[in-house]
């Protein structure tokens, strides 16, 4: 049982660390997009018609990004396989 708690207790680590990084990358993402955007509308007014639609797929990309990572760490926090991996041994071990 005391394997099981350590696995739960480093899968929880990781869930973590999955959601911070996932954040953090969209708000890098955000602001680096939003920069460079500024930038090229400020340059010439002509774009400005079009990057309305370009900026909706932009931002889009760079959440879905987000929620693959998110999918990921609820996928180890509700069925996690090194726990199911560890019950199995410990089962066949007290046959």
């Amino acid at each position: 049982m005391e394997n099981i708690a350590h696995i739960q207790a480093m899968t929880v680590l990781a869930v973590g660390i999955i959601f911070g990084m996932g954040a953090l990358g969209t708000a890098i993402g955000f602001a680096s997009w939003a920069g460079a955007s500024s930038r090229a509308r400020r340059g010439s007014r002509s774009c400005c018609r079009c990057c309305g639609c370009r900026c909706s797929w932009v931002a889009g990309l760079l959440d879905a990004v987000a929620m693959i990572g998110i999918g990921f760490a609820l996928f180890f926090t509700f069925a996690n396989p090194f726990v199911a991996r560890c019950r199995r041994r410990t089962d066949r071990s007290t046959r």
